[in-house]
């Protein structure tokens, strides 16, 4: 359908606010601009700027992606890499096993490597132009029963019938809906880059994941040329470095005496690229959403990035959020199917990203169902099934 189709939508919902232009903001905005929605995004960095990060696309993100802009899943595998083998390694740089991939012969979609940046990239394409606001940092934000008003920093103000929070595990726009503070540590801390880079022992196509003494080192052709390594290592208090020189010697401290390439590929980085975050995740809630305003994506379900499900998912809510706004006789509607079709789901998946993230959630936890619960303790070829087998063509 294009975005000049004729399609019956809530007469209330005609001017749609986007906090974040992060993937999935930018992947909300294609989706509702669809529905003939005006879909704007509102950042608050002043440029869109290559960040130090890779992206693994599942079957279930770019099926989603496919059905939001059919086409643009080409141009994404044209930029990025098609996993075909996954290497385990140890420390030593002895291999453990060697997996061959078959997603795409099973589900249709590849798991596919790519820049973060260069995703970002293409999917602000697909906007109008004028349809991406940057250097508006949101303050916060009033609502009533005609709309909501966004304040940005710096006194700039906008009006819309909906507001969405796709600004990360530390949105401002959950802070008002839903109030819990700062994310939970997940006791570790993580080390990233990108960067041109080729090794004898960094085959095209492949993942090599090393791991050891509580420490794991991945390495990913994302395409291009480019590779992307992510390091981890459990830390009982989080402490970051003051600067950049400080990171790149802690990961080589942190990882001396690994096998290649780790040492080589971390001294071929430059420093200034190397981010260091703690992980952080958050705990399930049932509800995202207050009046006029809804969460998507790390805003409203972070992960712990055990499964790469983060992105993914957030490219599902968009395609939800966009179907229920355009069925849905009234805004509650509309956010009350959206939470329905996204609550279970993605509980399962932060549930199983926190126990393969060696962390798990309170058993007892009233938040949990308990067929969450099963799903998420599902043997690894069942759960990849039912979560790789989502489809909104088949959906739909």
């Amino acid at each position: 359908m294009s975005e000049n189709s004729s399609v019956e939508f809530p007469s209330a919902v005609e001017k749609v606010a986007i906090i974040g232009a992060g993937l999935g903001g930018l992947a909300a905005a294609m989706a509702l601009r669809k529905q003939g929605i005006d879909a704007q995004v509102y950042e608050k960095a002043r440029e869109l700027r290559p960040v130090g990060a890779g992206l693994t696309l599942f079957p279930n993100g770019l099926n989603s992606l496919d059905a939001i802009k059919p086409g643009i899943v080409e141009s994404l595998k044209r930029a990025g890499s098609f996993t075909r083998a996954v290497n385990l390694k140890k420390s030593t740089g002895e291999l453990i096993m060697q997996n061959r991939l078959t997603l795409a012969e099973k589900y249709g979609q590849p798991m596919l490597q790519i820049r973060w940046s260069r995703q970002q990239e293409i999917l602000a394409s697909a906007l109008p132009a004028d349809a991406i606001h940057l250097n508006c940092r949101c303050a916060g934000f009033e609502q009533n029963d005609s709309g909501v008003e966004v304040f940005f920093e710096g006194g700039n103000t906008v009006r819309a019938d909906l507001l969405v929070g796709a600004d990360g595990i530390n949105s401002t726009v959950r802070q008002v809906v839903i109030g819990d503070g700062a994310p939970r540590y997940a006791g570790r801390m993580s080390w990233r880059a990108v960067l041109k880079y080729s090794h004898e022992l960094l085959a095209a196509d492949e993942v090599t994941l090393m791991i050891g003494d509580g420490k794991n080192m991945v390495l990913i052709d994302t395409g291009g040329g480019y590779i992307f390594w992510s390091a981890g290592a459990l830390s009982e208090d989080g402490s970051v470095c003051q600067s950049a020189a400080e990171v790149k010697s802690r990961v080589l401290q942190e990882f001396a005496g690994w096998g290649e390439p780790v040492r080589a590929i971390v001294e071929a980085t430059d420093a200034g690229s190397i981010v260091e975050r703690t992980i952080c995740d958050r705990p399930p809630v049932l509800n995202w959403s207050k009046g006029r305003v809804t969460l998507l994506g790390d805003a409203a379900h972070p992960v712990v990035p055990s499964l790469g499900q983060g992105a993914n998912t957030a490219f599902e809510d968009a395609w939800e959020l966009s179907q229920c706004l355009a069925g849905a006789p009234s805004i509650e509607a509309a956010l009350s199917s959206y939470e329905n079709s996204r609550t279970q789901r993605t509980q399962v998946i932060q549930a199983r990203s926190a126990f393969q993230g060696t962390r798990a959630y309170d058993a007892d936890s009233d938040t949990f169902l308990r067929g969450v619960a099963e799903q998420a303790h599902a043997s690894q070829p069942e759960f990849e099934d039912w979560l790789y087998r989502y489809n909104p063509s088949v959906i739909s």
